[in-house]
């Protein structure tokens, strides 16, 4: 089965799970970049305002096409108990090309739910969700083998 996960991450913890989800699937990796700046606390402040809005921002350039894939593992944070615009925007983008999928997020404690609900809006219902908190991600305490069978 060929596998791709995707993601969005503004402080890097969301990569550190994609990047630990595709070593142990073997699946292609792509990161989501924004063309709107979200570093910083002004970006953060600005996240949160867009993923309220669910403000469709604009992306680079994307290497792969999700309709190549048997499965997508599709990542971001949690912002203001919505999965972050750049994911939305991503989804938007590529309706309609998702065969499977499987969703995971990041936060510092909450919006888990709002969030997957607000990502099978935009794509299909996911075969599993994944939900981690940031000390989770960094302290490594986490089981991803039933996440990812």
């Amino acid at each position: 089965m060929k596998s791709l996960v995707v993601y969005y991450s503004r402080t890097s913890i969301t990569k550190r799970l994609a990047e630990d989800i595709a070593s142990k699937t073997s699946s292609d990796i792509e990161e989501i970049k924004s063309k709107v700046n979200y570093s910083g606390k002004i970006g953060y402040a600005r996240g949160g305002k867009d993923a309220i809005t669910e403000k469709i921002v604009e992306l680079e350039e994307l290497k792969y096409n999700p309709q190549d894939y048997d499965m997508v593992y599709l990542g971001a944070p949690v912002w203001a108990s919505r999965a972050a615009n750049p994911l939305i925007s991503y989804l938007k983008q590529n309706e309609g090309k998702f065969k499977n999928v499987k969703f995971f997020m990041t936060a510092g404690s909450s919006g888990f739910e709002s969030s997957f609900e607000q990502m099978e809006k935009y794509s299909i219902k996911p075969q599993k969700t994944l939900a981690l908190t940031t000390k989770e991600v960094k302290k490594n305490d986490y089981d991803l083998s039933s996440f990812i069978e």
